[in-house]
């Protein structure tokens, strides 16, 4: 409808060129201010209201609405704007331009999830706001690789944006109603040293997180006995032993000793519930060494797990649309904060996630068209008069 808005190639091209790695590392980390920026130039020229909301560390989400504001009713289109780190070296061409190759489109953040903007630009175009009854919103958030601070902002708002949430990750176009959650967490056994010859002068810490190993391993026994989700792959929660570091030398008794792990809950099972009933059963074990002490602190405040329900309206239309029945997946995603905040949400989008987070990522050409048929299927029923 609005020629300011670039041909579809040429919008992948530009947000493909433009970087905005999220890291926990601050020498790695950038801001996503110049993708946001272009976002907001293009939606503009669509008559979309915007709305640029800045969070901590020169990051930005991204609120666009077309149709006359109407909270709690129409179809929210989100993605993030972030991508993840890029091995140099590794790409066979620049991970910051796109390059069309055996019918692929390569780019860092082409399948996760730098494109689906463009194709939900690209579906946008042909509507007529003034013929919606409820509001088209996109959104693009912040840091969903690293701290998901754009959605927890978001959820911290408190507003509900629409009705019905398409999170547009790659899913290879088929609905995901259910994913696990993600816990990261250091735990810290501290003792105190002293000389190997005399087991007396101190408290080792390396004995004490043998204790702690074992009763980690017990509960994850017990976690997995108690949850199963046969619609999940591995269907049970998860727990991973993922690094452990103590001592510096074999003639000292050790005094620190800390290892790191990933937990990943079923839908059902609270973070903080999690957190709370570990700690209690580590100092428990580690009241049996009374001069060592525990310390758990969690790496990140963590990614809830996400359902929403099989018979939901959402659900059955994209299933309806997509003929492909709803799914559960591993990883995580913003979806449990659209949640919160009240509304249906599907994860649904362009490309697949095993192209993701490795170089030479890339969308297959034939995820285009069908991805931007679906994105206006779901405009056409969720916003536009009848």
């Amino acid at each position: 409808m609005n020629g300011r808005l670039p041909k579809l190639i040429q919008m992948l091209e530009t947000l493909i060129s433009l970087p905005s790695v999220s890291s926990a590392d601050p020498t790695v980390d950038q801001s996503n201010q110049p993708v946001v920026n272009v976002l907001a130039n293009w939606l503009d020229g669509l008559g979309f209201k915007i709305e640029i909301i800045p969070l901590p560390g020169s990051k930005y989400n991204l609120v666009a609405t077309l149709g006359s504001p109407n909270p709690g009713k129409g179809l929210v289109l989100s993605g993030h704007t972030d991508t993840v780190p890029y091995d140099e070296g590794s790409w066979a061409s620049n991970p910051f331009r796109l390059t069309e190759k055996n019918d692929r489109l390569y780019g860092l953040g082409s399948t996760d999830m730098k494109s689906f903007f463009g194709l939900a630009l690209e579906a946008a175009r042909i509507f007529d706001p003034r013929q919606f009854e409820a509001p088209l919103v996109i959104v693009a958030t912040a840091d969903e690789e690293s701290t998901m601070s754009g959605a927890r902002q978001l959820l911290e708002r408190g507003i509900k944006l629409g009705e019905y949430a398409v999170i547009g990750e790659p899913t290879s176009l088929k609905p995901v109603r259910m994913h696990k959650g993600v816990m990261m967490e250091c735990i810290r056994v501290l003792g105190k040293s002293g000389h190997s010859s005399n087991p007396a002068l101190g408290a080792s810490a390396l004995e004490g997180m043998h204790a702690v190993l074992s009763e980690l391993l017990e509960w994850r026994r017990e976690l997995q006995l108690g949850n199963i989700n046969p619609m999940f792959e591995v269907d049970v929660p998860t727990l991973n032993l993922g690094s452990i570091r103590g001592g510096d030398s074999p003639n000292r008794i050790c005094a620190h000793c800390e290892t790191l792990i990933d937990i990943r809950p079923l839908p059902g099972m609270e973070l903080d519930e999690l957190r709370e009933s570990l700690k209690k059963r580590l100092q428990r074990v580690l009241e049996k060494h009374p001069l060592l002490s525990l310390e758990m602190t969690p790496l990140f405040q963590g990614t809830p797990a996400f359902e929403t329900p099989a018979d939901s309206a959402l659900v059955e239309t994209c299933v309806s649309m997509t003929g492909h029945p709803a799914q559960a997946v591993a990883f995580g995603t913003e979806a449990p904060f659209y949640s919160r905040l009240g509304m249906e949400t599907v994860v649904m989008g362009p490309g697949s996630i095993n192209q993701a987070h490795q170089p030479d990522e890339y969308l297959a050409l034939n995820q285009i068209e069908p991805a931007i048929m679906l994105l206006r299927k779901l405009i056409k029923t969720y916003c536009q008069i009848h």
